[in-house]
């Protein structure tokens, strides 16, 4: 039996399942994985038990991913699940801060009980005119799973679509429309554009990217889009570019101290991806994943480690190894493997910047001191025995 510790509300319903072979605890101390959303772990007593976490959504700032390798914990997250939500928000967004839909709809409620409200309203419509988006120019920064969908979306809204994303994966390459078109360079991009939208995570050279040469280069009166990450945008920039009339609305999915107070605005409670298929989808990617490793240590969408695959686990015995990228990890692993006359049927060895991972088939069991053997070996974060 492998225990589950669920931290969060996972569904609308509270309906998670892993099926048969687990069980839910409340003691994380007792747990062999955690399955969570958006509580912060950073300064978390996390018990030595633990050999995964997964959460339910794609950025995984709340996780201290470093110190969690570091500690043979494979963290995962569940990348594209929620990225149909992001994306039809981000369109509404774009509506909203085009047709004073919400102007309007104020006025409606405040005229409530004018008895000839049908007739002023014809009066005063002319102030809610707005612009189509037909033929506009939108820039989109990041082209994975959340921009490549915005950026088709935009194509057959009949948009003039930009994008950028040094970074740009085969897999998304090939989902994006051949009508968008990419540049070279970020001042590129912004220039001229009447909507700029985020889709990036928040990293070291991504944070503040959008800042005053930035917007100074959008066309005037543009609407600036953030449905990524708070620390993306330069909040003092965009607030000064709002009270200049250099941006005419900004929205976000992020109620900061600083955007709160910033006029022309549309605020969300980080909603981006808050439907219920969404939350059922980021659900069931990260269960996969999690049962997954447990069961056959395979690991897709992991943020702290490579990942790797050997299938089903059928043989007698298969051991993961998690450690650090240094050389001679596989001699050392093979040499206490020979020592133990070991017959290992197959191994792969996968690795990701600073930490690697090391996962083979044996016909037979090994002997618990080689085992232990493996763990001593100098920069070794984690031994499991799978089977």
């Amino acid at each position: 039996m492998r225990n589950i510790k669920i931290i969060d509300d996972i569904t609308k319903d509270g309906q998670v399942t892993f099926g048969d072979g687990y069980a839910f605890v409340d003691d994380t101390a007792e747990a062999d994985a955690i399955l969570m959303r958006s509580t912060d772990l950073h300064g978390y007593d996390l018990p030595a038990s633990i050999r995964a976490i997964a959460r339910c959504g794609a950025g995984v700032n709340n996780i201290p991913i470093d110190d969690y390798a570091k500690r043979g914990v494979v963290v995962f997250n569940s990348p594209g699940a929620n990225a149909n939500a992001v994306k039809e928000i981000v369109l509404c967004m774009m509506v909203l801060s085009s047709r004073g839909v919400v102007q309007s709809m104020d006025w409606v409620r405040q005229n409530a009980d004018d008895p000839d409200i049908l007739t002023h309203a014809e009066h005063v419509k002319k102030a809610f005119v707005g612009r189509e988006l037909k033929g506009k120019r939108v820039g989109v920064i990041g082209l994975g799973n959340v921009g490549s969908k915005v950026a088709n979306a935009c194509v057959y809204l009949g948009m003039d679509v930009y994008g950028y994303d040094p970074f740009i994966s085969v897999e998304h390459a090939w989902e994006l429309s051949r009508d968008v078109q990419r540049v070279g360079t970020l001042e590129d991009l912004c220039r001229g554009c009447d909507y700029l939208t985020l889709h990036v995570p928040s990293k070291a050279d991504t944070v503040g990217m959008i800042g005053t040469d930035q917007l100074a280069l959008l066309a005037p009166g543009a609407v600036l889009i953030n449905f990524a990450r708070e620390t993306i945008v330069d909040e003092d920039a965009v607030d000064a570019a709002l009270h200049e009339g250099r941006l005419s609305w900004f929205a976000t999915d992020f109620a900061t101290p600083k955007t709160v107070l910033m006029p022309n605005t549309f605020i969300t409670t980080h909603s981006g991806a808050g439907t219920e298929e969404a939350e059922a989808n980021c659900a069931d990617m990260a269960i996969s994943e999690l049962k997954d490793y447990l069961e056959n240590g395979n690991i897709a969408h992991s943020v702290n480690y490579p990942s790797c695959s050997m299938g089903k686990a059928r043989a007698a015995s298969r051991i993961a190894c998690l450690h650090a990228n240094v050389p001679n990890m596989i001699g050392q692993i093979t040499a206490i493997l020979a020592k133990d006359n070991a017959n290992v049927q197959r191994m792969v060895n996968e690795s990701a910047g600073e930490n690697a991972y090391t996962m083979f088939d044996t016909d037979e069991h090994l002997e618990s001191s080689t085992i232990d053997a493996l763990k001593r070996i100098s920069s070794m974060y984690r031994v499991r025995v799978i089977k």
